[in-house]
């Protein structure tokens, strides 16, 4: 594991570790179901096509490439936005790939609202990752409950936590 920072640029993406890490968490089902916050989802974790369409629970199966090219569709999509956030911040790239997979799971409004961005900005690393257990909460559930439903959201926030850590 590099903890070598370098500034967050326009070209800064996703390495195939952390496309692999999210495709290990969100798991890949080629049929729509609901996630654990009642939104049709298809694929791994699109909830939205590349079309601008929502899933829907009635659309047909999709293949595993079109998952795997929705997939990268968003997070190049999300990593525009993402990265516009981050000017002037140093991360890692594996700190780079776990906040991008937080923000595919939660979103750039949620990304651009947190205390892990707010962390970053003045420098305070360990802090922007203790802000990551903050984010326990689907459909106001507490996923840190096991008998809520959403586990798995709170054990890929403690996957993310520990990875970034790691990379202090």
């Amino acid at each position: 594991m590099s903890k070598t920072k370098y500034t967050v640029t326009a070209l800064t993406v996703i390495s195939a570790i952390g496309v692999a890490f999210t495709t290990s968490y969100e798991g890949t089902v080629l049929k729509p179901y609901y996630d654990s916050g009642k939104v049709a989802t298809i694929g791994t974790g699109t909830t939205i096509y590349p079309n601008g369409q929502r899933v829907k629970i009635t659309d047909p199966p999709i293949t595993k490439k079109q998952a795997a090219e929705y997939l990268q569709f968003h997070m190049n999509k999300d990593a525009q936005r993402f990265n516009k956030t981050l000017q002037g911040v140093k991360l890692s790239q594996d700190e780079y790939d776990l906040y991008m997979d937080f923000t595919y799971q939660f979103g750039t409004g949620a990304w651009q609202q947190s205390s892990m961005l707010r962390n970053l900005k003045a420098e305070q690393y360990v802090q922007a990752c203790k802000s990551l257990l903050k984010w326990r909460y689907v459909a106001k559930k507490d996923c840190s409950i096991r008998s809520n439903n959403c586990y798995g959201v709170w054990t890929r926030q403690q996957a993310r936590y520990n990875k970034c850590l790691e990379a202090q």
